[in-house]
């Protein structure tokens, strides 16, 4: 497994200058974000934690979706990742977290299509939210090791954005 270090690097530098938090919940991910950001220099200064989860009974205990959206959607879609993120950052005490829900093989209930919702959540709101689609040939790993990196590159995109409105409303005061 290769991670783009240099991207894992902006993203420590960035959390090492804003002193927030982050923690993670994912599915389709299979636990790959939360392996980058234990391998960020730093981590254990703003990486709170982190769930996987692949059961339904298991998201809605342990990270309040609701039940009849999980057994309409089989547990993936938007929703379910906005709301994965909100209560995960609930539970982890962090200002950010990433959250996944998805396929990375074809099957009947995604209509033998591969693809992943993601949601970016920034002290309770969610600030970014999107869907990635991929050809369902290629291998699992693959495809998890393609969501996280599209997904990491996704959030140091909205961690510069909240660092420009930071640095504008300090300059504005």
């Amino acid at each position: 497994m290769i991670f783009n270090t240099i991207l894992l690097q902006e993203i420590s530098e960035s959390f090492m200058s804003c002193n927030e938090t982050i923690s993670i919940a994912e599915s389709v991910t299979g636990g790959l974000l939360q392996v980058a950001f234990s391998e960020m220099s730093n981590s254990r200064l703003f990486y709170k934690g982190g769930i996987t989860l692949h059961t339904p009974e298991k998201i809605v205990k342990l990270l309040n979706v609701d039940h009849d959206e999980i057994k309409n959607c089989n547990c993936v879609s938007s929703f379910v990742a906005d709301t994965m993120g909100r209560h995960a950052a609930e539970l982890f005490e962090s200002d950010w977290c990433i959250a996944t829900s998805g396929y990375c093989i074809p099957e009947r209930h995604s209509a033998y299509e591969v693809f992943a919702y993601y949601s970016i959540t920034y002290r309770g709101k969610v600030v970014f939210s999107d869907k990635l689609e991929l050809n369902s040939s290629t291998e699992s790993l693959q495809i998890k090791m393609f969501y996280t990196d599209q997904i990491l590159q996704k959030f140091i995109d909205q961690l510069r954005l909240h660092q420009l409105s930071i640095t504008e409303l300090n300059t504005n005061e």
